[in-house]
Order: structure tokens, then sequence, then C-alpha cells
């Protein structure tokens, strides 16, 4: 905790800061949530571990069933997003204000935004390149 509080106090920090944060996480849920892979590399000699196989795989009713058939309309994730599961790190931006409420909430970036970032990020590296 003491290099968040660093951050903070030397305002590195602070709200819409765009960071990069793990996504596990997020892919987790939405898996469970939606019953569909998420950011999993299609390479065929990639053995799937048991955690990575009960959540897609599990024997559920036929209720259930129905009811993430319904979910699995409106799952869908833009190729951009998708990209940055595959990675295992996604772009995030601090929507709090962090030294004030003494925590960090943020959104995911996607769509245009996602966009406009991805090509900032790509920009500066090449010009450390040169």
């Amino acid at each position: 905790m003491h290099q968040n509080n660093e951050l903070v106090r030397t305002k590195t920090l602070v709200k819409n800061t765009i960071v990069v944060i793990d996504a596990t996480p997020f892919r987790q849920w939405y898996e469970s949530h939606y019953v569909l892979p998420l950011g999993r590399k299609r390479n065929p000699k990639h053995q799937k571990t048991e955690d990575e196989n009960d959540v897609l795989n599990k024997k559920r009713s036929e209720k259930v069933m129905k009811k993430y058939l319904e979910r699995q309309k409106f799952a869908k994730v833009e190729a951009a997003l998708e990209d940055q599961f595959i990675s295992g790190r996604i772009l995030a931006c601090v929507s709090s204000r962090p030294g004030q409420c003494g925590r960090s909430d943020g959104y995911i970036l996607e769509g245009k935004e996602l966009e406009f970032y991805l090509k900032k990020i790509k920009s500066k590296e090449i010009n450390i390149r040169k």
C-alpha cells in the first residue's frame, strides 16, 4: 500500500489517468457470466487447466442454460478489447479522485476512446525507438 499512496502523494495517480491493469479478474467474470471463452489464444497445443474447463463445460440444468443462452445474445466484445484480453493487460481510466476518497474507481476503455489511446501509445513507442 505504501507504493499506491506514493503515487497519489506525488500526483502521478489522479482523476482521468490511463492505467494498464490485469485482465484476469474481468475475463473470469465474463466467462462465468456468459459461459463463453474470452481472450484465449487459439492454440491447439495449449492445454486448458481444470479450472478453465470447470467454468465453461460444467453441467447445468435446462433452466440455467436457457438463461445463459439469453445472455450470450448480448455478449459481443469488440476486437480491439479482445486483443487486450489475449495479451492479459487492459487499458482503464481512473474515474474517481484517489487522493480525496482513498480508493481508485474506474472503467475499462473501449470503442473510440480505446482506439485513441492505443494510437497515442504506439506513436510514443515509435518516437522512443528513433
